[in-house]
């Protein structure tokens, strides 16, 4: 198992290939349709996008902070329309999510140097069991699953790198006659 430390340069991101397990720590940034679409439209956000975690996690206020209580992932595929849109604007290197894009989402994964981690759905448990602190929240006014949520994380994972940098994916089709 390879470990990552967040936000990830391009050239550490470089030698994933699909199907590689990782684990990661660092500074991870939750974000939903509706914080995608947002950050698109005003072309800028109040913090750095370049490691993105779709998951709407399920947070209590503790004192003066927050606490997460599960950080399970969302599927990947609702955010697809604004994936080309966000590499480009914020130079997104890392995604975590479930279930993957499409090929499509590959060869835009690829030119943008971009890696696809998948983490097992229902795991939400074992996700903010790797949460340390909550660093900070933006946009609030969205909703608890829609806000930006910077999450200090460490050994979060097992992920699973289902599309890399380079247009390997986990999810790709045997060509005819191979399988």
């Amino acid at each position: 198992m390879r470990h990552l430390s967040l936000p990830a340069e391009r050239a550490s991101i470089s030698s994933l290939r699909a199907g590689d397990v990782v684990k990661v720590s660092g500074r991870l940034v939750t974000a939903r349709d509706r914080a995608h679409r947002r950050a698109l439209e005003l072309s800028s956000a109040p913090v750095e996008l370049k490691s993105v975690y779709h998951c709407g996690p399920l947070v209590r206020r503790a004192g003066d902070g927050w606490e997460v209580l599960s950080a399970g992932p969302t599927t990947s595929a609702r955010m697809e329309a604004y994936l080309e849109g966000l590499l480009e604007r914020f130079g997104t290197t890392v995604i975590i999510g479930k279930g993957g894009f499409s090929e499509g989402a590959l060869d835009v994964l690829r030119r943008y140097g971009c890696v696809y981690l998948s983490f097992t759905g229902g795991a939400g448990a074992l996700a903010a069991a790797a949460v340390k602190r909550v660093v900070e929240v933006h946009w609030l006014e969205l909703g608890i699953p829609e806000a930006l949520w910077v999450l200090e994380v460490r050994d979060f994972g097992p992920l699973v790198v289902a599309m890399d940098a380079r247009g390997g994916s986990v999810y790709a089709r045997p060509a005819s006659g191979q399988e």
